[in-house]
């Protein structure tokens, strides 16, 4: 390897040295109902960190609401997310099944406080190695998204959380 080669492939090892220590991240808070081994109450361990901040009770899917976050998800979340296969982010087909509403919608309108303090996001992050980007979604917009994800999520409309 060339003193030129060897010179930029140190860079590039300390660069990610460095990302990876970054990821350390600050500690938050510690609360009197933390989950055990963990700053973060149960609550944000189910749901996520963010706006909502109790469970969210849903009713069947609202098709008009359904129909905005599919033009929304084109628009802000296609570039990453694919439905049914692993792309620059994780395939979003049944999210509906492996997370809660609350933690969806805090990971849209919140990612980069979820990515820094919970330890699901963390872990998309090292395995996806992307940080999913801020695109500063209203609660309204997430809201959107979630019920196209709900009517994306299982076989059938009907069937999904």
């Amino acid at each position: 390897m060339t003193s030129f080669g060897t010179t930029i492939y140190s860079a590039m090892c300390l660069a990610l040295l460095v990302f990876i220590g970054a990821c350390g991240g600050k500690e938050t808070e510690s609360s009197s109902a933390a989950a055990p081994g963990s700053d973060l109450t149960a609550f944000q361990l189910e749901h996520g960190i963010g706006p909502v901040t109790e469970v969210m009770t849903l009713t069947s899917i609202d098709e008009a609401l359904a129909d905005s976050g599919a033009a929304l998800f084109n628009t802000k979340c296609a570039a990453c997310h694919k439905l049914d296969e692993r792309y620059v982010g994780p395939a979003l087909r049944e999210i509906t099944l492996r997370r809660s509403p609350a933690y969806i919608v805090n990971m849209i309108v919140n990612p980069d406080e979820m990515i820094k303090t919970h330890p699901e996001a963390r872990q998309l992050l090292a395995e996806y190695m992307t940080m999913m980007p801020n695109q500063n979604i209203t609660m309204a917009d997430a809201r959107a998204l979630l019920e196209y994800l709900r009517r994306s999520g299982s076989a059938s409309p009907e069937t999904a959380p």
